[in-house]
């Protein structure tokens, strides 16, 4: 196989995985009861540990601190969140997952980190590394074309 023809390959399949996480994406908001922006600011804050500012989540998911608040205030009613003042700064709150929301995302995604390990069980260490690498410098040029297209 020629690299045109593998960078191909390799382009059909990242967007092939990108419909199906897309897809699963939706599951979960459904599954949660949220929409899909309200569901990516739960994965957010379980990637961050559970905590985050209103901006950091502004920021993470390319919203104003209008459509931030809103959603704070949603996953608020739902139970998923709580706000909490910054102990470094009190003029700022720290949004937290509630527990309940901790149990929920670990029931969902529990079984998809296990499923993830036993795919990248065949692969060396060094192996995983470039992937990460490829994948990060991949997010990077998509970033990039987001902000071209100016959002």
């Amino acid at each position: 196989m020629s690299w045109d023809q593998a960078a191909a390959a390799l382009t059909a399949a990242v967007r092939e995985n990108q419909r199906a996480t897309e897809a699963f994406d939706a599951a979960v908001a459904e599954r949660l009861g949220v929409n899909r922006t309200d569901g990516a600011c739960l994965d957010v804050l379980d990637q961050l540990g559970g905590a985050a500012t209103a901006g950091e989540l502004a920021a993470a998911l390319r919203l104003t601190s209008g459509s931030t608040t809103t959603m704070i205030d949603r996953l608020t009613r739902r139970g998923y969140v709580t706000r909490v003042p910054d102990p470094a700064d009190r003029r700022r709150v720290v949004v937290t997952l509630t527990p309940a929301a901790r149990e929920r995302i670990g029931e969902i995604f529990g079984p998809v980190a296990a499923a993830g390990a036993e795919v990248f069980r065949p692969y060396s260490a060094a192996q995983l590394d470039l992937v990460r690498e490829l994948l990060t410098a991949a997010t990077a040029a998509l970033t990039a074309q987001i902000d071209r297209l100016g959002r």
